[in-house]
């Protein structure tokens, strides 16, 4: 665990018991969010590379 997030552990266990909860359903959300976000970006690298390749040909057809 990094300084930083131990230093935020610390100071969320300070707080009461909902509070932490509501913290803790952040945390999970976010965590979540950005594994959606990494497997939806890694299942359209294809479609990308084709729109990058046909706007490269369209920039250099002018």
């Amino acid at each position: 665990m990094t300084k930083l997030l131990e230093q935020a552990v610390n100071k969320v266990k300070t707080l009461s018991d909902n509070e932490q909860n509501a913290i803790a359903a952040l945390i999970l959300e976010e965590i979540e969010d950005d594994f959606r976000w990494d497997k939806s970006f890694a299942s359209s690298q294809d479609t990308l590379a084709k729109l990058a390749e046909e706007a490269t040909e369209e920039i250099n057809s002018k």
